[in-house]
């Protein structure tokens, strides 16, 4: 489990690093970025490993991000990465008119499905959340076992690659002294630790013209843009 500390501030789930403490914004960027990368890791695991999809690979890519948050943290730190990155879909939802061509879902319903998932996994410990994020009873009633299907699913595949001893499949370009940079620093050597890919993929932190996260198949890179630090400052409302 990561080690990453949890304290309450003004009635909010804020993470702060056992190095120093973050500010709200700080700690709102590196959850969404966080999720966001684990949902290109969800791509590149698709692509590497040539695995079936039914349905769209952008709504298993979403499972994925909830399943590592869930896996990877300890509890609070897991809920505060959670209840950030679920802001951050609301905040889009708010921002912008849903475009229903698109291959990612709407923004809201990407909000319901990632409480939804995560507090599946533990209704007891997250209830709390839940009903602090406004998960509708109707929904909340299928969550177990919503998650229970998207563990199966992905369980396995996460099994595969999991490392016995840390390997140095995953590296890093393109880092800066920054939050991004930083997180992503700590963040490829504990997915190294954690797992270990048949075939090496690259983590490029770079400007992009535009604040996003994507997973390029023909390099088998995982592109964090820059411009995503500001554009997350933006979205956020404490």
């Amino acid at each position: 489990m990561r080690n990453i500390l949890l304290t309450l501030h003004l009635a909010c789930l804020v993470l702060v690093s056992p190095l120093q403490a973050q500010t709200r914004e700080d700690a709102f960027v590196e959850a969404n970025v966080l999720a966001i990368l684990y949902h290109e890791m969800g791509h590149a695991l698709i692509d590497i490993l040539q695995l079936p999809v039914f349905g769209q690979e952008e709504d298993a890519a979403d499972v994925l991000s909830v399943l590592l948050i869930h896996d990877l943290y300890e509890e609070e730190a897991a809920a505060g990465i959670i209840y950030d990155a679920a802001f951050g879909f609301l905040g889009e939802a708010d921002a912008y008119e849903p475009a229903l061509w698109d291959v990612h879902g709407p923004d809201l319903q990407r909000y319901y499905t990632m409480i939804c998932l995560f507090y599946g996994a533990n209704p007891e410990a997250r209830e709390e959340l839940a009903l602090e994020l406004d998960l509708p009873e109707e929904r909340a009633e299928s969550c177990v076992e919503e998650f229970q299907l998207a563990y199966d699913s992905w369980g396995p595949v996460l099994d595969e690659i999991t490392a016995e001893k840390p390997g140095t499949s995953m590296t890093l370009e393109g880092a800066e002294d920054d939050v991004i940079g930083v997180l992503m620093t700590d963040e490829v050597a504990a997915l190294n630790e954690d797992f270990i890919l048949p075939v090496p993929v690259m983590i490029r932190v770079e400007a992009c013209g535009e604040a996003n996260g994507f997973y390029d198949l023909d390099t088998r890179e995982i592109i964090i843009c820059s411009e995503l630090d500001p554009y997350l400052r933006s979205l956020a409302d404490f």
